[in-house]
C-alpha cells in the first residue's frame, strides 16, 4: 500500500514537472517574440528617423560687430558740418543679421526653405506701471531691432534642376547684396554700403521665380509686386520700398526681375540682374485725377563680378537706377500729415531722385597662401575697398543734397580659422562733396555661415 501511494506521488511530480517545463517554455517563447517584434518596432522608427533627418537641412549665420566712429553722430551733422566738426567720436555695438535657415526635402523634386532673421538682436517691447504718471501704463521699446520671416517657399525640380518653379517669399537678386549678402560673401565689416543705401536688402517679396542652371548658365525670372513710392527718400532713394506698414503687402501694381550667371570661365562668375515695375498708386491712399498719368515707373540694372583664383579674390559691382515721375511724386508724398499731425505717416517727406547709382571694387590676397603648415587649413585676406555711390544722383534739389554722394575707402583684414568662422578688422573713411566732413571709423566683426545639418 505504501508502495502504490510513494509511486502515485512520484508519478504526479513527474507530470507536474512536465507541465511547468512546457509552461516555461512557451513563456519564453513568448517573451522572444516580444522583444523581437519591439526591435522591428524600434529599428523601424530609427529608419524612419534617420529618412527625416537626411531630408532636413538647418543652418543660418550671424554677425557680432563693434565701430569706433570719428565724426559727430548729431542728426543736423549735414546741414551744420561746421557746427559739429569737432564733435567728439561715439561708439556702437550690434548684432546687423542673426539667421536660422531651415529646408526640408518632400521627394520627387518639391522641396521647402525658410529663413528667419533677427536683425539689430531683434525687438522687444515691455508694458510697466510709472509712478510719475500717477500708476498709468506705460509702453516702453527695451530693443529697436526686427524679426522677419525674410523667405519661406516650395519650389518643385523639373529635368534634373534645370528648370524650377519657385512661389513663395523669396529673394530678389538684383544687385550683387541681394544675390551674395551671407557675410562670407564680403570682405568689410558691414554690407556694402552703397547697395544697401540704394537697393532694398536683403531684398525679399512675395513672388514666383522660374530658375535653373544649364551647363555654366544660371538664370531666374520673378514676377512680384512693385515697390511702394510712398517708402522712397533721397538718402535712401528705394531702400525702403519692398517694406509695408500694413498687415499686408499691397499689390496695385506689378514688377518683373531677373538675373544671369556665367561661369564659363574657371573660377570667374559674370552677373545681369534687372528689375522693372511701377511703384506710384501702391498705397492705400487714393491720388486725385492730376496723377492719372504718374506710374513712377522704376528700372534698375546692375553688373556684378566675382574671381576667385590664384589666391585672390575679386568682387565688383555696378549698378544703376532710374525712376519715373520722381518731382510728380515727391509733391504728392509731401501732401501726407507730418509726425507732429499725425503720428505713423509712413512717407519719408523728402525729395525722390530721379536716378541713383553705385560703384564697388574690393580685392582681398590670402597671404597664408605662401605659409605651407597654414595654407590648407586657414586663411588670412588682407584687402582693400573703394565704392562710389549717390541715392540723389539727380533731382530737382540736388544741390542741396550734394552730401548723399560719397566715396568710401576701406582696407582691413578678414581671419578665417575653420571655413564657417571669420573675424573681421577694418578701417573705413568715408569722403564727401566739398564743404562737409569725412567720416573715418574702425570696425571689428565675428561672423559664421554655414550649415549644422545637411
Amino acid at each position: 500500500m505504501n508502495k502504490n501511494l510513494l509511486l502515485l506521488g512520484l508519478l504526479f511530480c513527474g507530470l507536474y514537472s512536465s507541465a511547468l517545463a512546457e509552461e516555461n517554455a512557451t513563456t519564453n517563447k513568448g517573451t522572444e517574440s516580444t522583444v523581437k517584434s519591439e526591435s522591428k518596432d524600434d529599428d523601424g522608427k530609427v529608419k524612419k528617423l534617420a529618412n527625416a533627418l537626411s531630408r532636413l537641412s538647418i543652418g543660418g549665420y550671424g554677425e557680432a560687430v563693434t565701430s569706433r566712429n570719428f565724426y559727430s553722430q548729431h542728426f543736423n551733422r549735414y546741414r551744420n558740418p561746421a557746427t559739429y566738426k569737432n564733435d567728439d567720436s561715439h561708439g556702437r555695438f550690434d548684432l546687423p543679421h542673426v539667421t536660422l535657415n531651415l529646408g526640408y526635402n518632400f521627394g520627387h523634386g518639391w522641396t521647402m526653405g525658410m529663413e528667419i532673421e533677427f536683425e539689430h538682436g531683434g525687438t522687444e517691447n515691455a508694458v510697466e506701471i510709472d509712478a510719475d504718471e500717477s500708476g498709468e501704463y506705460e509702453a516702453e521699446t527695451e530693443r529697436g531691432g526686427e524679426v522677419a520671416l525674410e523667405q519661406f517657399w516650395i519650389n518643385k525640380a523639373f529635368w534634373g534642376g534645370k528648370f524650377n518653379i519657385k512661389a513663395g517669399e523669396i529673394i530678389i537678386p538684383v544687385g550683387e547684396i541681394n544675390a551674395y549678402h551671407m557675410p562670407n560673401d564680403f570682405f568689410s565689416v558691414y554690407r556694402s554700403e552703397g547697395e544697401a543705401k540704394m537697393l532694398p536688402n536683403t531684398w525679399h517679396q512675395v513672388g514666383i521665380s522660374l530658375w535653373g542652371r544649364i551647363s555654366d548658365w544660371r538664370y531666374e525670372a520673378i514676377f512680384t509686386s512693385g515697390l511702394d513710392a510712398e517708402r522712397f527718400g533721397h538718402n535712401c532713394y528705394v531702400h525702403y520700398g519692398a517694406t509695408s506698414p500694413y498687415e499686408y503687402k499691397l499689390g496695385n501694381v506689378y514688377a518683373g526681375a531677373a538675373r544671369i550667371d556665367n561661369y564659363s570661365i574657371p573660377g570667374v562668375r559674370l552677373s545681369l540682374s534687372g528689375y522693372y515695375g511701377y511703384t506710384f498708386k501702391n498705397t492705400e491712399r487714393k491720388a486725385s485725377a492730376s496723377y492719372d498719368k504718374v506710374h513712377g515707373a522704376l528700372a534698375i540694372g546692375s553688373l556684378g563680378l566675382e574671381m576667385k583664383r590664384w589666391n585672390w579674390i575679386v568682387r565688383g559691382n555696378v549698378t544703376y537706377s532710374h525712376l519715373g515721375n520722381a518731382a510728380k511724386m515727391t509733391t504728392f508724398m509731401n501732401a501726407y500729415p507730418k509726425h507732429t499731425q499725425q503720428d505713423g505717416s509712413p512717407s519719408k517727406h523728402s525729395p525722390i531722385a530721379s536716378n541713383a547709382y553705385s560703384v564697388g571694387l574690393e580685392a582681398g590676397y590670402n597671404i597664408f597662401s605662401q605659409i605651407g603648415s597654414l595654407s590648407d587649413k586657414q586663411k588670412l585676406y588682407i584687402f582693400g575697398r573703394y565704392e562710389d555711390y549717390n541715392t540723389y544722383a539727380a533731382g530737382k534739389q540736388k544741390v542741396a543734397y550734394k552730401y548723399d554722394r560719397v566715396k568710401r575707402m576701406a582696407v582691413g583684414v578678414n581671419y578665417s580659422p575653420i571655413k564657417q568662422i571669420t573675424i573681421k578688422g577694418e578701417y573705413s573713411n568715408r569722403f564727401l562733396s566739398h564743404g562737409y566732413n569725412n567720416e573715418p571709423s574702425v570696425s571689428l566683426g565675428i561672423t559664421y555661415a554655414g550649415w549644422f545639418l545637411k
